[in-house]
């Protein structure tokens, strides 16, 4: 199985076959209008930008499920994603990454890549540690997606190479994307 067997929907919801990346060095995230990595944003599309001409391309599937960060309509967050940093990239459907509702797509990601840990560097991840320890103490042995601005690398032959949780550095990102491409 390859990330192009799954279908979702736009922000039209009108299915679109993930088919259509075939080739491509693809970044999955999940993200919200209203969380503290949202800034984010402006590394994404960053990169976007530096590596599209080359077979790269980011897929953003807004999430509410982490504190409810992801409120409002599809159109809504891609007016908002539009206005405050200029992203490009494909915005989709609204979706669950966990739970009994999750997007098959995020299931599929979540078998192929399990939960590594935060980047210790990153001055949130106390906080976010802290948060789930308090929650589940066994999260860490969990594959399931921790928060918002979690991301999955693709190669160009469809196959997961990489999870990275939200506090990872994009600068890590990039060095892999460029070795890919």
């Amino acid at each position: 199985m390859k990330i192009y067997d799954f279908d979702v929907l736009n922000v039209y919801e009108e299915p679109v076959s993930l088919s259509e990346y075939e080739g491509k060095v693809v970044l999955i995230i999940n993200s919200a209008t209203r969380c503290g990595f949202t800034p984010q944003y402006d590394e994404l599309q960053d990169l976007y930008e530096k590596y599209k001409e080359e077979g790269f391309v980011i897929l953003d599937f807004p999430c509410n499920q982490f504190g409810n960060q992801a409120p409002g309509t599809n159109e809504e967050i891609v007016s908002f994603c539009d206005a405050k940093f200029g992203i490009t990239f494909p915005i989709f459907s609204k979706i669950d990454v966990n739970g009994e509702n999750a997007s098959p797509l995020y299931k599929y990601l979540t078998s192929q890549k399990d939960f590594k840990g935060f980047d210790k560097e990153h001055p949130l991840t106390q906080i976010l540690e802290s948060k789930f320890e308090r929650e589940n103490p066994d999260y860490k042995n969990r594959p399931d997606i921790k928060w918002n601005f979690t991301k999955f690398l693709i190669d160009r032959s469809g196959s997961v190479v990489e999870r990275y949780e939200p506090t990872t550095d994009i600068s890590k990102i990039d060095d892999k994307v460029k070795e890919l491409l």
